[in-house]
């Protein structure tokens, strides 16, 4: 397939809209449009066609979704949406909507189709230049029975035959399969068939974009007015702090607050960085006791993210307010974020937890809120800070959450018990390193439970904490899996840390993975 020529146009006034059905895989969806270069944007289900025609989208995509089309209560959407003349795609649940809703039939199978399926694909736009037998991947019980009137069957398996359909002229197409997963090999050659030669999308979504976009936007949002930026040295605040910088200079300071809650030596790191290499005006901040007090007794993880996000505002105003009049405020949330916090503007999705950043600001907030990042992923920030000219170290830092240890602390957090993961965790991060593994895993960190266990060290009975080892692969935390670390690894990382920190008589593996569980404990 030929990418189309770039328009002059900004690559977000002509979005893909992403069409929310509550599917696991609806977020996966817009980051797979996204990889092809073309902006996207989920939205809810309950989006209607004059508020589609105000966005001008060159397509929409409809998402899996887990329940039945004809189901009470089922989420639906206005069928008016199909008649914009917009190029649109359905997939598995949208797919069968969309044939419901322009006069098909579906019906719940004998036999549900979970897993790899081999697919016979027919003449398509979308399949052209692709295998005419490949492997596809189905999660379904309900299947298209009869397709559309004016529509033709493009494709099908042993199970389901109607696995795709279409009505070209219509612009509208369908596909039971899950094409954004991995598991369909050929699945984002189909959805950059659909983005370039059915939408005529031009792949203009990259990083230079995403800065020249954003920097623009900065400009006109903060005018002359001073800034101020929470710098945490991850990933995403470095890339929002170096984005600010490079649209204001000089009018935005950095501060940065040392909550006591970091891991070993990341406070001298952050400090060396950017106020060493990158000479942004920053301010240090140590507020370990103020954070400690604050925290002391509190034991669920909700409070405790509420907070340390309240603190943090609390001392960015304070430091403000010594800097003269700073109206504005720099935070890195992240796409992401804004989604699991339940901010899917009347989506299906469910509110996961409270990001300290997103869900757990204080009403009473004083500055007014910029952020660069809110409709990035993580991959994506990573490739724009990379474009910034981020050193690699901070580009590949793997994420460490806001209220930082205080989250992976179940229970109570105390001195004694963040010294005590603080040790654990700096040899786990340095074994996972000599085995040449961080940048295979999302994320890899120690935990402290609220319990202790009985061992024997030196041939006396003990009473101590165990540390239980998390490690995760994942490319955007929306799923993650329990990452494969080799035994000899984990041997080596669990005698170090029982013989070299106090307090600790076992090590445990977390073999859980995203979903049912969260990546971090609390």
């Amino acid at each position: 397939m030929i990418p189309p020529p770039a328009p002059e146009r900004g690559p977000e006034e002509r979005p893909v809209l992403v069409i929310d059905f509550g599917g696991q895989y609806s977020q996966l969806i817009a980051r797979r449009v996204r990889e092809a270069r073309v902006y996207s944007e989920l939205v809810s289900h309950r989006i209607g066609p004059d508020e589609i025609r105000a966005r001008n989208p060159l397509a929409l995509v409809l998402s899996g979704g887990p329940a039945s089309v004809y189901a009470e209560g089922a989420p639906q959407m206005d069928a008016r949406n199909l008649e914009l003349g917009i190029p649109t795609l359905g997939i598995c649940y949208g797919m069968q909507l969309m044939a419901r809703q322009l006069g098909g039939t579906v019906e719940s199978n004998d036999v549900s189709e979970y897993g790899k399926a081999e697919a016979a694909l027919g003449e398509s736009p979308l399949f052209h230049d692709l295998p005419p037998e490949q492997t596809v991947w189905m999660s379904h019980r309900d299947s298209v029975t009869a397709a559309p009137p004016g529509a033709r069957v493009t494709a099908s398996s042993p199970s389901t035959p109607i696995a795709a359909f279409e009505d070209a002229g219509r612009g509208l197409y369908g596909v039971q399969f899950h094409p954004e997963v991995v598991h369909t090999p050929h699945g984002q050659d189909m959805l950059e068939n659909f983005l370039y030669d059915v939408a005529g999308a031009p792949p203009v979504w990259t990083p230079a974009a995403v800065i020249e976009e954003q920097v623009e936007r900065i400009r006109a949002q903060v005018g002359k007015e001073k800034v101020i930026c929470g710098l945490s040295g991850g990933v995403d605040s470095a890339v929002a702090a170096l984005l600010v910088h490079k649209a204001v200079g000089d009018q935005l300071t950095c501060v940065f607050v040392d909550h006591g809650l970091l891991r070993h030596n990341e406070a001298e790191q952050v400090v060396e960085t950017f106020g060493g290499h990158f000479r942004v005006p920053l301010v240090h901040v140590r507020a370990q006791e103020r954070f400690l007090t604050r925290l002391s007794g509190v034991t669920d993880p909700e409070a405790k993210r509420m907070i340390v996000g309240e603190e943090f505002i609390r001392v960015f105003e304070e430091e403000a307010a010594g800097l003269g009049d700073v109206r504005f405020l720099v935070q890195g949330t992240l796409y992401s974020d804004v989604i699991e916090s339940g901010g899917g503007e009347g989506g299906v999705a469910a509110k996961i937890k409270s990001h300290h950043n997103v869900g757990g600001l204080p009403d009473d907030m004083e500055m007014e809120l910029v952020e660069p990042l809110r409709l990035l992923f993580k991959d994506e920030v990573r490739r724009v800070g990379e474009e910034l000219g981020l050193p690699q170290r901070m580009v590949w830092r793997q994420p460490f959450p806001g209220p930082g240890l205080a989250i992976r602390i179940v229970g109570d957090v105390t001195l004694e018990r963040l010294e005590i993961l603080r040790a654990a965790d700096a040899i786990l991060q340095e074994e996972i390193r000599r085995a040449g593994l961080y940048r295979d895993l999302w994320q890899s960190f120690a935990v402290l439970p609220a319990i202790r266990s009985v061992g024997v060290q030196g041939d006396e009975r003990t009473y101590a904490y165990p540390i239980v080892i998390r490690a995760v692969t994942s490319e955007d935390a929306m799923t993650a899996d329990w990452a494969r670390i080799p035994y000899d690894v984990l041997e080596t990382i669990s005698s170090r840390i029982i013989n070299e920190v106090q307090g600790v008589n076992r090590v445990a593996l977390d073999l859980s993975s995203k979903p049912p569980a969260t990546i971090e404990w609390e």
